[in-house]
């Protein structure tokens, strides 16, 4: 652009200009008006998909796990029940609400720090020891009515061979688990649900109102605005044929 005005001309110019005046629109799209209204079809279509997606977004409360080590919190790629710690490991949990549980959710708050967890535990035979971090998230992550107990940490003394679940149930029972095996809740929070979907961006903090997550007004407007003046490029284009 120079000068605020265009320097390409016809439809194409037209449809890239961002700041194009109706008119000139109109007397662009004359050109070859069908193909055009196509185009801006495929435009609004293309506007429309992420606010359509965004409004069946989700997320869900749930208990991550992580591993912990020198660098900080890793993500576990297996559960509990698969996971086989070391002496000196470092479990971590955190409740999160999160769209998937995956690289993105919210780390636990204590450091994952084997020697300060354990070092009142001292080692004994047969017995492995796995420091174990315990998250309960926020307010905003809880579900109604319910209040997150603080953080903690412990120190697990278990035999060599338990898993990371078996770890956990040292610690910090009671734990619940639902017909297929998901962990729900630690040392008994939360007292139900689990893995309960929530409208995504929303929280239990929140109150209901305000948008859905779906298409804006001013979005659909723009969008039938569009259609609108192609039609009506269409309309004007048969007529002046037929004259």
């Amino acid at each position: 652009m120079t000068g605020g005005r265009a320097t390409r001309t016809g439809a194409a110019a037209a449809l890239h200009t961002p700041y194009a005046h109706p008119t000139a629109l109109l007397r662009a799209l004359r050109t070859r008006p069908t193909v055009l209204l196509l185009t801006l079809l495929a435009a609004c279509a293309t506007l429309l998909g992420p606010a359509a997606a965004a409004s069946s977004a989700a997320d869900y409360r749930y208990w991550s796990f992580w591993k912990g080590g020198a660098d900080g919190w890793a993500y576990q790629q297996v559960g509990p029940a698969g996971n086989v710690p070391a002496d000196g490991a470092v479990d971590g949990w955190r409740f999160v609400l999160s769209p998937d549980g995956g690289q993105d959710a919210p780390r636990p708050g204590p450091a994952a720090d084997f020697a300060a967890i354990c070092q009142g535990t001292a080692p004994s035979g047969g017995h492995k020891r796995v420091a174990v971090v315990l998250d309960f998230g926020t307010a905003q992550d809880a579900p109604g009515g319910e209040q997150p107990p603080a953080a903690r940490t412990s120190c697990a003394s278990v035999p060599t061979a338990a898993n990371s679940a078996e770890v956990l149930a040292a610690v910090a029972a009671p734990l619940r688990y639902d017909s297929g095996a998901l962990l729900c809740a630690i040392a008994g929070y939360p007292h139900a649900g689990c893995g309960d979907q929530v409208a995504a961006g929303s929280n239990s903090g929140a109150k209901d109102g305000g948008s859905d997550g779906g298409p804006s007004l001013g979005l659909l407007a723009g969008a039938g605005a569009v259609v609108l003046l192609g039609a009506g490029a269409v309309w004007q284009a048969r007529r002046r044929r037929t004259r």
